[in-house]
């Protein structure tokens, strides 16, 4: 019996008494968060959803009367052992044994896919959906914030796939503007081809602190200007120390995602989209879309009242193209090759504005499914910091996590012989690096802590970890993360049931108990287990067996 069957149930029971079509009851019924500190029902039912003639300015005591009223009315049944009137609402209590031996059952019978199997995502249709995510600009510091959009993105493809949908991961990377230019130009000057084979990413960014402080010279200018120039023409000479850069760079990516445990299905950029993005200025034109100002650049008018309150530039007065007008370039060319129900993109609120423009010139050129596009943000990382001092790299972050996990785990009593610690220690600290960072708000910016993401107590990646290695209502909290794309409803669920388990693990012994009684707490902990393992995969965690 899942979570729909519960519904059902008590609809059907709520139908005689309110004479109303139990259809229309079940999607006024909710779950209720479980609670590791206090008893809670399993479902309410909202009396506003209900009651005729209900409105906003509806007296909360009258509705709390009206909730009286009907919890009186109603009676407990097989399936249902309490009923109880709250603010506004009605309280149902499965029956515990009930609910324990159909609960388990499920996780048994549908292992991995408990939960996603549920009826309650059996209304939800089957899309197709291309997600961009992580795109780190080449040669320049792969930042924290790339870290969160991988790991974000990767979440989202993760929930959505096991949900049934058809993913597409596309790494959009920055590899094309003037920034090449002086790149170029920098890595003819202070560049190493052995170094570059060997570490792309970190030869690179030396390369581009080098040539930085020499960025505002006038004859450097030229030469990056004339360096780019030449890419932009397909300078043989000039495009394959560029291809060098991108090719170099992507397997060092490779590796770095491997140890995230992420990967994609596309590699694509910007440099993909330079001689599209012409044709895009061309549509526009076309369009009556494309103005020129006074200084010669390409604008677009998104005002409202077309008074030109609020324009986005898409063409430089040289004609050539900017960051937008490419990815305008690529929407279109994405939608055309796969023909997907929903495009996301993952990136720090700081693009927001960015994003908002795009949707809108894409509507205005007559694309409707712009409106099936959307931007998943996410806030800032303050106060990430290696022992050596400010993070350059993603893999600074890793090796950090995992020293440090590594330390942990030496000094701790409770640790076992462990045949690989170093993975261990690499799986652990990756879940505490997830973990901080999906308990809030993706939107929110926060404040991280070395301490507080490692320490193997409280509602940390750690604990999880930990739980998992020692070690219902699953399926409606998918369900809110497959509608707002927010991993923190899992996290909460996955952590509270942690809670749960250390609780009854100390309580619970299934050594020295009667042969039946071990049986059915043994199976108790597998099924945890087996929920914390599912939803872990989820949220990017690979579990451990030991710690």
């Amino acid at each position: 019996m899942a979570a729909g069957s519960w519904r059902r149930s008590i609809a059907a029971q709520l139908s005689k008494v309110l004479d109303l079509p139990p259809e229309n009851l079940i999607k006024s019924i909710s779950a209720v968060p479980v609670s590791k500190k206090r008893h809670v029902a399993d479902f309410q039912l909202s009396i506003a959803s209900v009651v005729e003639n209900s409105s906003s300015d509806c007296l909360a005591q009258d509705l709390h009367l009206q909730a009286q009223k009907l919890a009186e009315r109603l009676k407990c049944d097989a399936v249902v052992s309490e009923i109880s009137a709250g603010p506004g609402t009605v309280n149902f209590t499965i029956n515990r044994e009930l609910l324990a031996k159909a609960v388990l059952q499920q996780v048994f019978k549908d292992g991995s896919e408990y939960g996603v199997k549920s009826e309650i995502f059996s209304a939800v249709p089957r899309q197709k959906a291309v997600i961009e995510f992580s795109s780190p600009n080449i040669a320049k510091r792969f930042h924290i914030g790339h870290l969160r959009s991988t790991i974000v993105g990767n979440f989202i493809a993760n929930l959505k796939l096991a949900l049934g949908h058809e993913v597409v991961r596309i790494n959009y990377l920055g590899d094309w503007g003037m920034q090449f230019g002086l790149l170029g130009v920098g890595f003819q000057s202070f560049g190493n081809k052995e170094k570059l084979k060997s570490s792309p990413l970190q030869h690179l960014f030396e390369v581009y602190v080098q040539i930085n402080k020499a960025a505002e010279d006038e004859n450097t200018k030229k030469l990056a200007k004339d360096f780019f120039r030449k890419l932009e023409e397909h300078d043989e000479q000039t495009l394959s120390l560029w291809k060098q850069f991108r090719d170099f760079s992507i397997e060092e990516y490779i590796q770095i995602y491997k140890r995230l445990g992420v990967h994609f299905d596309e590699y694509s950029g910007e440099s993909h989209y330079r001689e599209k993005a012409q044709e895009v200025l061309k549509m526009l034109e076309n369009k009556g879309l494309l103005q020129k100002t006074t200084k010669g650049t390409g604008i677009v008018d998104l005002s409202k009242k077309k008074d030109l309150s609020s324009v986005c530039t898409v063409m430089r007065s040289d004609g050539t193209s900017l960051y937008i007008t490419r990815d305008l370039a690529a929407a279109i060319d994405r939608m055309n090759k796969h023909s997907c129900d929903t495009m996301i993109y993952v990136t720090d609120k700081s693009q927001s504005h960015h994003f908002q423009q795009l949707f809108q010139i894409l509507k205005l050129m007559g694309y409707d499914w712009a409106e099936r596009c959307q931007h998943v943000s996410f806030g800032r990382v303050q106060g990430m910091k290696t022992r050596r001092g400010e993070v350059i790299f993603l893999e600074d972050v890793l090796n950090e996590v995992r020293s440090r996990m590594l330390q942990n785990m030496t000094s701790a009593k409770t640790t076992k012989e462990i045949q690989d610690p170093m993975e261990t220690a690499e799986k652990v600290g990756l879940a505490a690096l997830i973990i901080q960072d999906f308990r809030g708000l993706l939107s929110s910016d926060y404040q991280f802590s070395w301490d507080r993401a490692l320490q193997s107590r409280g509602d940390t990646g750690v604990f999880l970890q930990y739980t998992h290695a020692r070690l219902h209502r699953y399926d409606e909290v998918l369900y809110r993360s497959s509608q707002d794309l927010q991993p923190k409803h899992i996290v909460s669920y996955l952590l509270t049931l942690s809670h749960l388990a250390a609780v009854a693990h100390k309580t619970l012994p299934v050594r020295g108990s009667a042969p039946e009684v071990a049986q059915a707490r043994l199976c108790l902990f597998q099924a945890a287990r087996s929920v914390l393992a599912n939803g872990m995969k989820l949220l990017g965690i690979t579990p451990v067996t030991q710690m």
